[in-house]
């Protein structure tokens, strides 16, 4: 007589499957870059209708006519960071985006995850806006976005289950554990730490979302602080999951102190 496995392990699923929401705004960026294989005039004219040009809000300049009109004003909140400058700035970009990202879009499903990244590249370009009011130079990048979608994804991540706890489960139970408040996150150590790196590596080298023209590259890092604020304050706006109990929550950080 068989007797049957008792130790067999179910196979888990990979904690980085990629869902269908962040395949398709991957997509998206791939196939919006192959404007690169236009003539230069018309790559020119994609990135000064559909970048962020602070001088667009600049009244003293009444005089330069740029690309895009009044609607531009509007839709270049948005539209600049679903442009990159090249492969390199492109790929990057999506690195930093998969395993942040993924964690985000099985939370927040569709709507909310395309709402969030537009919601956060706007904070971002606002953010640019402010800091570089007679600015010419287009601003390009999807950095904003993807700072917005770490800082949402670290209110939850440290959390016992989720993908950067020591003992995570599924990427689906991982990506919907109940988050922390925001005031509770910010006491804890691993969070502080991510947020000193994070902002440290931003303010001296300012990696990602870039501003293009003819002469220099720069990088617009205040812009990736615009979004990465608006992800940590507004996540909670976005968040579907059900918040976790005070007392729940210093269990939870009771747990994770005492694996550090």
């Amino acid at each position: 007589m068989e007797v049957p496995a008792v130790n067999e392990e179910v196979p888990r699923e990979p904690i980085l499957t990629l869902p269908v929401a962040l395949t398709a705004y991957i997509i998206l960026l791939a196939v919006i870059h192959l404007r690169v294989l236009l003539p230069p005039d018309l790559e020119n004219w994609t990135i000064d209708v559909f970048g962020f040009i602070p001088k667009r809000y600049d009244s003293s300049l009444l005089n330069l006519e740029i690309p895009g009109g009044a609607g531009a004003k509007i839709w270049s909140f948005v539209t600049y960071s679903l442009l990159h400058a090249n492969l390199t700035h492109l790929g990057f970009n999506v690195l930093w985006l998969l395993p942040f990202g993924s964690a985000l879009a099985r939370r927040f499903g569709t709507i909310r995850f395309f709402l969030f990244l537009a919601v956060t590249a706007a904070a971002g370009a606002l953010a640019h806006l402010v800091t570089h009011e007679h600015a010419v130079a287009p601003m390009i990048g999807a950095s904003a976005s993807v700072s917005g979608a770490m800082a949402a994804a670290i209110r939850f991540a440290f959390v016992r289950g989720s993908f950067l706890s020591f003992s995570r489960s599924d990427a689906d139970t991982a990506a919907r554990v109940p988050a922390l408040p925001l005031s509770r996150a910010l006491r804890d150590g691993r969070v502080l730490g991510f947020l000193a790196v994070w902002f440290g590596v931003n303010i001296v080298f300012g990696v990602g979302a870039i501003g293009v023209d003819s002469e220099t590259t720069s990088v617009a890092w205040q812009a990736h602080i615009g979004g990465f604020l608006a992800g940590l304050l507004l996540f909670t706006l976005f968040d579907p999951v059900p918040r976790v109990r005070s007392d729940a929550a210093n269990a939870s950080s009771q747990d994770i102190s005492d694996r550090i």
